[in-house]
Protein backbone atom coordinates (compact mmCIF):
# COMPACT_ATOMS: atom_id res chain seq x y z
CA UNK A 1 0.00 0.00 0.00
CA UNK A 2 1.73 3.06 -1.07
CA UNK A 3 1.96 6.61 1.07
CA UNK A 4 -1.33 8.06 -0.86
CA UNK A 5 -3.45 4.99 0.25
CA UNK A 6 -2.19 5.18 3.78
CA UNK A 7 -2.71 9.17 4.06
CA UNK A 8 -6.60 8.09 2.63
CA UNK A 9 -6.63 5.55 5.35
CA UNK A 10 -5.50 7.84 7.81
CA UNK A 11 -7.46 10.71 6.97
CA UNK A 12 -11.16 9.19 6.61
CA UNK A 13 -12.39 9.73 9.71
CA UNK A 14 -11.62 12.98 9.72
CA UNK A 15 -13.99 13.50 7.06
CA UNK A 16 -16.81 10.88 7.67
CA UNK A 17 -18.36 9.58 11.19
CA UNK A 18 -19.55 5.86 11.16
CA UNK A 19 -22.53 6.06 13.17
CA UNK A 20 -24.57 2.73 14.83
CA UNK A 21 -28.19 3.90 14.20
CA UNK A 22 -30.30 4.21 17.08
CA UNK A 23 -32.64 6.72 16.15
CA UNK A 24 -35.69 6.33 13.76
CA UNK A 25 -34.52 9.57 11.91
CA UNK A 26 -31.28 8.19 11.26
CA UNK A 27 -32.69 3.87 10.34
CA UNK A 28 -35.23 6.51 7.67
CA UNK A 29 -31.71 7.91 6.03
CA UNK A 30 -29.99 4.73 5.91
CA UNK A 31 -33.49 3.03 4.18
CA UNK A 32 -33.52 6.31 2.04
CA UNK A 33 -29.69 5.97 0.46
CA UNK A 34 -31.09 2.05 0.42
CA UNK A 35 -33.59 3.44 -2.36
CA UNK A 36 -31.79 5.80 -4.27
CA UNK A 37 -28.94 3.20 -4.92
CA UNK A 38 -31.13 -0.32 -5.23
CA UNK A 39 -34.18 0.78 -6.70
CA UNK A 40 -33.56 4.76 -8.38
CA UNK A 41 -30.05 3.99 -9.54
CA UNK A 42 -29.52 0.25 -10.34
CA UNK A 43 -32.61 -1.23 -10.68
CA UNK A 44 -32.38 -4.26 -8.17
CA UNK A 45 -35.71 -2.95 -6.44
CA UNK A 46 -38.65 -2.06 -8.03
CA UNK A 47 -39.16 1.91 -6.52
CA UNK A 48 -43.16 0.57 -6.66
CA UNK A 49 -42.78 -1.18 -3.74
CA UNK A 50 -41.74 2.10 -1.32
CA UNK A 51 -43.90 4.82 -2.37
CA UNK A 52 -42.10 6.72 0.41
CA UNK A 53 -38.34 6.15 -0.84
CA UNK A 54 -37.25 4.13 1.48
CA UNK A 55 -36.44 0.71 0.90
CA UNK A 56 -37.23 -1.51 3.72
CA UNK A 57 -37.09 -5.85 3.96
CA UNK A 58 -38.41 -8.28 6.71
CA UNK A 59 -34.63 -8.52 7.83
CA UNK A 60 -34.46 -4.80 8.60
CA UNK A 61 -36.17 -5.29 12.16
CA UNK A 62 -34.06 -7.93 13.84
CA UNK A 63 -30.56 -5.97 12.16
CA UNK A 64 -28.34 -3.50 13.85
CA UNK A 65 -27.68 -0.61 10.77
CA UNK A 66 -24.59 1.54 10.63
CA UNK A 67 -24.85 4.86 9.01
CA UNK A 68 -21.37 6.47 6.94
CA UNK A 69 -22.55 10.43 7.34
CA UNK A 70 -19.62 12.90 5.74
CA UNK A 71 -18.71 15.65 8.65
CA UNK A 72 -18.68 18.66 6.67
CA UNK A 73 -22.07 18.30 4.75
CA UNK A 74 -24.20 16.06 6.88
CA UNK A 75 -24.96 14.14 3.70
CA UNK A 76 -25.64 10.16 4.35
CA UNK A 77 -22.75 8.43 2.33
CA UNK A 78 -23.38 4.98 2.72
CA UNK A 79 -24.93 2.23 5.07
CA UNK A 80 -24.88 -1.45 5.58
CA UNK A 81 -26.38 -3.89 8.33
CA UNK A 82 -25.43 -6.46 9.88
CA UNK A 83 -28.16 -9.30 9.96
CA UNK A 84 -27.67 -12.07 13.10
CA UNK A 85 -28.28 -15.44 12.06
CA UNK A 86 -31.56 -16.80 14.43
CA UNK A 87 -32.33 -20.45 15.56
CA UNK A 88 -35.39 -22.02 14.20
CA UNK A 89 -36.75 -22.60 10.38
CA UNK A 90 -37.52 -19.31 9.95
CA UNK A 91 -34.40 -17.97 11.09
CA UNK A 92 -32.27 -18.41 7.47
CA UNK A 93 -29.53 -14.79 6.74
CA UNK A 94 -30.44 -12.94 3.64
CA UNK A 95 -27.92 -15.32 1.63
CA UNK A 96 -29.35 -18.68 2.48
CA UNK A 97 -32.88 -17.69 1.77
CA UNK A 98 -32.49 -15.77 -1.40
CA UNK A 99 -28.57 -16.93 -2.61
CA UNK A 100 -28.86 -20.85 -1.75
CA UNK A 101 -28.05 -22.11 -4.93
CA UNK A 102 -24.38 -20.53 -5.08
CA UNK A 103 -23.30 -21.54 -1.41
CA UNK A 104 -20.51 -24.06 -1.11
CA UNK A 105 -22.42 -26.46 1.20
CA UNK A 106 -19.01 -28.48 2.10
CA UNK A 107 -17.00 -25.49 2.30
CA UNK A 108 -19.38 -23.71 4.88
CA UNK A 109 -20.22 -27.28 6.58
CA UNK A 110 -16.33 -27.74 7.48
CA UNK A 111 -16.39 -24.04 9.45
CA UNK A 112 -18.47 -25.94 11.57
CA UNK A 113 -20.40 -22.82 12.74
CA UNK A 114 -22.74 -22.48 15.38
CA UNK A 115 -26.23 -20.32 13.90
CA UNK A 116 -25.68 -18.52 17.79
CA UNK A 117 -21.82 -17.16 15.81
CA UNK A 118 -23.03 -16.32 12.05
CA UNK A 119 -24.21 -13.05 10.88
CA UNK A 120 -24.13 -11.42 7.88
CA UNK A 121 -23.33 -8.13 6.25
CA UNK A 122 -26.08 -6.62 3.88
CA UNK A 123 -27.57 -4.01 2.06
CA UNK A 124 -24.14 -2.51 1.73
CA UNK A 125 -24.76 0.99 -0.25
CA UNK A 126 -22.89 4.14 -1.05
CA UNK A 127 -25.14 6.91 -2.41
CA UNK A 128 -24.53 7.99 -6.14
CA UNK A 129 -23.38 11.46 -4.85
CA UNK A 130 -19.77 9.58 -3.47
CA UNK A 131 -19.19 7.54 -6.25
CA UNK A 132 -19.16 9.53 -9.13
CA UNK A 133 -15.69 10.77 -10.40
CA UNK A 134 -15.09 14.42 -11.67
CA UNK A 135 -16.07 15.05 -14.83
CA UNK A 136 -18.94 12.99 -15.03
CA UNK A 137 -22.58 14.79 -15.93
CA UNK A 138 -25.02 15.57 -12.57
CA UNK A 139 -27.96 13.62 -12.52
CA UNK A 140 -31.00 13.05 -9.84
CA UNK A 141 -28.47 10.34 -8.46
CA UNK A 142 -26.36 13.28 -7.43
CA UNK A 143 -22.69 14.98 -8.08
CA UNK A 144 -19.60 15.19 -6.05
CA UNK A 145 -19.15 18.58 -7.79
CA UNK A 146 -22.64 19.63 -5.13
CA UNK A 147 -21.12 18.42 -2.37
CA UNK A 148 -18.89 21.00 -0.81
CA UNK A 149 -15.70 19.83 -0.03
CA UNK A 150 -11.90 19.77 -1.02
CA UNK A 151 -10.16 17.23 -3.15
CA UNK A 152 -8.60 15.55 -0.49
CA UNK A 153 -11.74 14.46 0.81
CA UNK A 154 -12.80 13.47 -2.74
CA UNK A 155 -9.72 11.03 -2.56
CA UNK A 156 -11.17 9.36 0.52
CA UNK A 157 -14.86 8.16 -0.97
CA UNK A 158 -13.33 4.82 -2.20
CA UNK A 159 -12.98 4.00 1.55
CA UNK A 160 -16.44 4.06 2.05
CA UNK A 161 -17.38 1.03 1.06
CA UNK A 162 -14.50 -1.12 3.07
CA UNK A 163 -15.46 1.28 5.90
CA UNK A 164 -18.68 0.03 5.94
CA UNK A 165 -17.65 -4.00 5.95
CA UNK A 166 -15.04 -2.80 8.85
CA UNK A 167 -18.17 -1.55 11.23
CA UNK A 168 -19.93 -4.61 9.89
CA UNK A 169 -17.31 -6.65 11.23
CA UNK A 170 -16.73 -4.54 14.52
CA UNK A 171 -20.55 -5.04 15.14
CA UNK A 172 -20.14 -8.62 14.71
CA UNK A 173 -16.70 -8.41 17.39
CA UNK A 174 -18.48 -6.87 19.81
CA UNK A 175 -21.97 -9.01 19.67
CA UNK A 176 -19.96 -11.87 19.88
CA UNK A 177 -20.38 -13.41 16.19
CA UNK A 178 -17.25 -15.06 14.82
CA UNK A 179 -17.97 -15.67 11.46
CA UNK A 180 -19.64 -12.61 9.26
CA UNK A 181 -20.97 -13.78 5.43
CA UNK A 182 -21.17 -11.49 2.64
CA UNK A 183 -22.47 -11.38 -0.92
CA UNK A 184 -19.96 -9.78 -2.56
CA UNK A 185 -18.95 -8.34 -6.06
CA UNK A 186 -15.78 -10.64 -6.50
CA UNK A 187 -13.87 -7.58 -7.16
CA UNK A 188 -13.58 -6.47 -3.09
CA UNK A 189 -12.52 -9.23 -1.79
CA UNK A 190 -9.81 -9.04 -4.29
CA UNK A 191 -8.97 -5.24 -3.48
CA UNK A 192 -8.70 -5.96 0.42
CA UNK A 193 -6.35 -9.00 -0.04
CA UNK A 194 -2.73 -7.28 -0.27
CA UNK A 195 -3.89 -5.14 3.00
CA UNK A 196 -4.40 -8.11 4.96
CA UNK A 197 -8.06 -8.17 4.55
CA UNK A 198 -8.76 -11.80 3.99
CA UNK A 199 -12.32 -12.81 3.03
CA UNK A 200 -12.76 -16.24 2.21
CA UNK A 201 -14.28 -17.58 -1.07
CA UNK A 202 -17.30 -19.27 0.31
CA UNK A 203 -19.84 -19.89 -3.10
CA UNK A 204 -19.92 -19.82 -6.39
CA UNK A 205 -20.68 -16.34 -8.55
CA UNK A 206 -24.58 -16.18 -9.09
CA UNK A 207 -26.85 -13.18 -10.68
CA UNK A 208 -28.04 -11.56 -7.55
CA UNK A 209 -27.87 -7.85 -7.75
CA UNK A 210 -25.42 -8.34 -10.30
CA UNK A 211 -22.96 -10.90 -10.05
CA UNK A 212 -22.06 -11.40 -6.30
CA UNK A 213 -20.37 -14.28 -4.26
CA UNK A 214 -20.56 -15.61 -1.03
CA UNK A 215 -17.45 -14.60 1.28
CA UNK A 216 -17.11 -15.10 4.86
CA UNK A 217 -14.64 -13.53 7.48
CA UNK A 218 -13.64 -13.90 11.20
CA UNK A 219 -13.36 -10.36 12.73
CA UNK A 220 -10.65 -11.36 14.50
CA UNK A 221 -8.52 -12.12 11.72
CA UNK A 222 -8.36 -8.58 10.81
CA UNK A 223 -6.43 -7.64 13.86
CA UNK A 224 -4.42 -10.42 13.23
CA UNK A 225 -3.29 -9.80 9.62
CA UNK A 226 -4.59 -6.23 8.45
CA UNK A 227 -1.74 -3.86 7.56
CA UNK A 228 -0.87 -0.85 9.75
CA UNK A 229 -2.53 1.69 8.08
CA UNK A 230 -5.53 0.12 7.74
CA UNK A 231 -5.60 -1.64 10.75
CA UNK A 232 -5.72 2.05 12.46
CA UNK A 233 -9.37 2.70 10.46
CA UNK A 234 -10.73 0.09 11.42
CA UNK A 235 -9.67 0.51 14.54
CA UNK A 236 -10.94 4.34 14.81
CA UNK A 237 -14.32 2.83 13.10
CA UNK A 238 -14.59 0.25 15.69
CA UNK A 239 -14.16 2.92 18.81
CA UNK A 240 -16.49 5.26 16.87
CA UNK A 241 -19.23 2.31 17.05
CA UNK A 242 -18.65 0.52 20.57
CA UNK A 243 -19.36 3.84 22.00
CA UNK A 244 -22.66 3.74 20.74
CA UNK A 245 -23.47 -0.20 20.98
CA UNK A 246 -22.27 -0.35 25.09
CA UNK A 247 -24.39 2.97 26.30
CA UNK A 248 -27.76 1.53 24.07
CA UNK A 249 -26.38 -1.98 25.63
CA UNK A 250 -27.57 -3.42 21.78
CA UNK A 251 -27.13 -6.95 21.46
CA UNK A 252 -28.38 -9.44 18.05
CA UNK A 253 -29.62 -12.10 20.66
Amino acid sequence: MNDEKESLAGKFLQYFQVELVTSAEDKKAVFEVRYRVYCEEFGYESGDDFPDKAETDEYDEQSLHCLIRHRSSGRPAGCVRLVPALNGSDGLLPFEKYCAEGIDQAFVESLNVERDDMAEASRLAVDGAFRRRAGESASRFGDVRVIDCSAGEKRTFSLIAIAALMACTALADMAGRPYVFAMMEPFLPRLLKPSGVLWQKAGKPIQYHGERALYVIKPQSIIENMVPELKELYLGIHQQIAKTYRAEKLSLG
